[in-house]
């Protein structure tokens, strides 16, 4: 009697640490330091290889690596927070995240960044990444609130870039970049205990129970011209915002502008993305969300354009960054949604990862290309007009999606 009434309260216990509101908490955090601290890496470059003797390209290479290192291990994680859960996948992660950030601060070669702040911190965002804690949450709600869950996590690792871009500015100024490396890498362990908040259990959802195994899921999907080409289409986003992540600071000191304006850029592009990705959320909850997406990357070509013809002041630079901070992540929480509208939610941490991939294919490209087109013709416009180009044609990848939920899922009940 008293060995079944303690294995009740231990029960109850554990049911109270992982209510859905405090899961729903732990994601965001989560999402935030991950996301904030990784976005900030923009603001080394220009005291990085300055002080080292690199040129622009060997730091973007180094950040491709990592983005490209993020977008292999993601799919891996996924599958392995599908599997296990994701308390010990995100705390693996962690760890590696943190090795790869201090590592960043003592290497004093090319290789030495590249497999550090590359390899080592793109294999830590992966297994921590803040898309694995969104497939958790969204596990502790009926598909009535999913949308809203995604942007609201989305929106959390935005509320990261306004509060990490500042301070590593400001940390850089005060401590300098090597030290403020330091700082960051400590910060990511705080991942760990968040991470023991989030259900333990990989089958926990309010989605009726699927018999289907991790392979017929990809085996399904994969046969799915909806999915491949959102597969295809989110290449593009990941072009677009790792590209303006790294280098947008860097070509706001070109023009000539005070550094902080780059720093405070990429804070109002996160501040505005709070609106944009629950904004997003909130409409892909009541309307299509592959017209949702077209219309973002149509936008996103409009709103290029606009930078390029307009005159280069610092006024028009902040209204650059608070319309592309809405149209940032936004996309997030429409592309995650259309694999779980699909599938449904039981694998969707690996099917997102396998389309989050293409995200950081077109990061690399972004990443490098920018560093490499720049030491080359001293001018990053050539990366502005790819841009544009490439959002008009995600724009249309997009408008051809098949969003309707399988046969399988039609007439489930949460």
């Amino acid at each position: 009697m008293t060995q079944n009434s303690s294995s009740t309260s231990a029960s109850e216990a554990h049911s109270l640490w992982r209510k859905p509101w405090l899961v729903i908490l732990a994601g965001c955090l989560i999402s935030m330091v991950g996301f904030g601290i990784r976005s900030s890496f923009g603001i080394y470059l220009e005291p990085m290889t300055t002080a080292q003797g690199w040129s622009r390209e060997t730091f973007g290479f180094a950040m491709a690596l990592q983005n490209l290192f993020w977008g292999i291990g993601l799919p891996f994680a996924g599958a392995l927070a599908d599997k296990y859960g994701p308390t010990r996948v995100i705390g693996v992660g962690a760890v590696i995240y943190a090795l790869g950030v201090w590592g960043m601060s003592v290497s004093d070669s090319a290789l030495a960044l590249s497999m550090t702040g590359g390899v080592l911190a793109g294999l830590g965002v992966a297994f921590s990444a803040f898309t694995i804690a969104m497939a958790a949450m969204v596990r502790v709600v009926g598909p009535e609130k999913r949308s809203l869950i995604l942007g609201l996590g989305t929106a959390a690792g935005s509320l990261g870039q306004v509060i990490f871009s500042p301070l590593t500015h400001g940390f850089i100024n005060s401590f300098g970049w090597s030290q403020a490396l330091i700082i960051f890498a400590v910060t990511t362990l705080v991942m760990i205990p968040l991470a023991m908040m989030l259900p333990s259990d990989p089958a926990k959802s309010t989605e009726a129970a699927s018999s289907q195994s991790m392979r017929q899921a990809l085996a399904e999907a994969l046969r799915h011209r909806g999915y491949v080409l959102l597969t295809v289409g989110f290449f593009v986003c990941g072009f677009h915002v790792a590209f303006i992540t790294v280098h947008f600071p860097a070509y706001i000191k070109d023009l000539g502008l005070d550094p902080k304006v780059g720093a405070y850029s990429l804070a109002l592009i996160g501040l505005f993305n709070i609106i944009g990705s629950f904004g997003a959320g909130y409409f892909g909850q009541r309307n299509s969300k592959k017209i949702g997406l077209a219309t973002i990357y149509f936008l996103r070509a409009i709103v290029i354009t606009l930078l390029l013809i307009a005159p280069k002041t610092e006024l028009v630079i902040y209204i650059f960054a608070g319309t592309m901070g809405i149209l940032w992540l936004s996309t997030v929480p429409l592309t995650t949604g259309i694999v779980a509208q699909v599938f449904g939610v039981r694998y969707m941490a690996t099917l997102f990862g396998i389309v989050f991939l293409s995200h950081q294919l077109g990061s690399f490209i972004g990443v490098w290309w920018g560093g490499r087109l720049y030491d080359q013709s001293g001018s990053y416009d050539k990366m502005w007009i790819a841009g544009v180009v490439l959002g008009l044609l995600a724009a249309l990848l997009h408008v051809l999606i098949d969003e309707k939920p399988l046969s399988r899922l039609q007439g489930s009940t949460a």
